[in-house]
């Protein structure tokens, strides 16, 4: 497998960062006692964003795993295709 960073890892640490301001502002609503309906509001946009990353994260490893496997330079691609779908 072609490992490092790949093209699209910038925008996912970019999008993980905001996501953590996002957390660490619903942990402030917490303590301010701020309404239910707000909190949980918040919680499902971070819980979005992290789910929205890990979704792009695994298919650009899935692009690059199946572009490594027609150059012919992994023979383990579909193990880690396989491994790598449990978290889909």
């Amino acid at each position: 497998m072609s490992e490092g960073i790949h093209t699209s890892h910038p925008a996912i640490v970019k999008r993980l960062k905001r996501a953590q301001g996002h957390l660490a502002a619903v942990l402030s609503m917490f303590e301010a006692q701020r309404p239910c309906v707000d909190l949980a509001q918040q919680l499902h946009a971070v819980e979005s964003a992290i789910s929205s990353a890990k979704r792009e994260l695994i298919h650009d490893h899935i692009e690059h795993c199946l572009n490594d496997s027609a150059e012919g330079g992994s023979h383990d691609a579909l193990a880690e295709l396989k491994q790598l779908a449990k978290y889909l």
